[in-house]
């Protein structure tokens, strides 16, 4: 098996994301966290062929960054969510950056570029939204549609519509979180549903998840006490349209489906020791399921049972039905990190690549086992 690609950070980081536009280089963006130092962007790429890493690092001094996005549309568009103390009082904010090639140094949004071709030497600050427009910003996410410049930024104990294409971006309508007990609760995370052209975006604040409607300005579901503690990430299943994970506090991994929410149809419960923190699916081929945590763990599941690729063949009878189950199962646990992994993800160019980051600014590329590889393809 090919060994993991370790690159080590200076400064603490705990937000990362793939490059989601980019299908040709397998590039990660992570975000550092440091209180006392001018805080950093670094693009990863993995050269699969000479099994290596390239790096880019770019400054950020708006402060420790919380999340990271990029745009599905353009490879060279991404986001940060930070947050820093000015005259003794918490400012947060998120900025859109553009990276500029050194080959290129004017690249508009809609110009045709072979970003794999080329090296970046700087990004360009497109827009900021700040506290003074939304208060206590945690991250932004980016509608998974082509042609489609709508962002949804959590902050303020509500969900804030944005159209980049406007010269000043505003928010176009906001949704206001479930309360309890006359307050808000506060969004953990939140997602757009990939399905239906990206109508529904759902957010997990504590225990529930509650899904709202774009086009009727309605919840259109709700799965309620989805753990015994506070959820921490979910993932919609991009081959599935009513599939979702979720992960939390209670060290358990549970997938839904939104059709029937009063139980999860499968949970996975002995993989993690502490709080999970991420759970993905993999983009191109949904039984295999990634989950980190702060127990240090990365752990890659099967779920071929609950997927859009059963095993072998479509089930016809009891039997074949039988031998898909027992396909299901625990793939491998890489322990390559000493610190909490507080981010994973899938490449969104190599189906068969993932990278996770731990809290000592530890980032560890790996790949799926050979053998789980050609049992999937032939």
């Amino acid at each position: 098996e090919d060994a993991p690609l370790i690159y080590g950070l200076e400064l603490p980081a705990r937000c990362m994301c793939s490059q989601s536009a980019e299908c040709n280089v397998t590039r990660f963006i992570v975000g550092t966290q440091s209180l006392k130092q001018e805080n950093q962007i670094h693009l990863v790429e993995f050269d699969d062929e000479n099994n290596q890493l390239e790096k880019t690092v770019f400054a950020h001094s708006s402060g420790e960054i919380w999340h990271i996005s990029s745009s599905f549309n353009n490879p060279l568009l991404f986001s940060t969510c930070y947050s820093n103390y000015k005259d003794g009082e918490l400012v947060t904010g998120c900025k859109i950056y553009r990276m500029v090639s050194d080959a290129k140094q004017e690249t508009s949004e809609h110009d045709e570029f072979d970003s794999g071709a080329e090296s970046f030497e700087s990004i360009d600050e497109v827009c900021t939204v700040t506290s003074s427009e939304i208060n206590h910003i945690s991250s932004l996410q980016w509608k998974p549609v082509e042609d489609d410049h709508q962002v949804i930024i959590l902050g303020d104990g509500k969900l804030h519509l944005f159209d980049l294409e406007e010269e000043k971006p505003n928010s176009l309508f906001s949704f206001m979180l479930p309360e309890k007990k006359g307050h808000p609760l506060v969004a953990t995370c939140g997602k757009w549903n990939p399905h239906h052209g990206a109508k529904q975006f759902a957010v997990a604040a504590g225990q529930n998840i509650t899904s709202f409607d774009m086009r009727s300005k309605t919840p259109a579901f709700q799965l309620d006490n989805c753990h015994g503690q506070m959820i921490r990430d979910l993932d919609f299943n991009p081959n599935k349209q009513y599939h979702l994970a979720t992960c939390g506090d209670d060290c358990l991994v549970k997938f839904w489906d939104t059709r029937e929410p009063s139980a999860p149809i499968s949970v996975l419960e002995d993989d993690h020791s502490h709080w999970v923190w991420g759970v993905r699916f993999n983009p191109f081929h949904d039984q295999l399921v990634l989950s980190c945590g702060s127990d240090s763990r990365v752990v890659l599941h099967n779920k071929a049972s609950i997927s859009s690729e059963p095993f072998g063949h479509l089930v016809e009878d009891e039997e074949d039905e039988e031998t898909e189950k027992r396909k299901d199962g625990l793939i491998a646990v890489y322990e390559e990190h000493e610190d909490s992994v507080y981010a994973v993800e899938w490449s969104a160019a190599d189906p068969w690549s993932f990278a996770s980051l731990s809290y000592d600014g530890r980032i560890v590329i790996n790949k799926v086992p050979k053998n789980v590889k050609f049992e999937i393809l032939l």
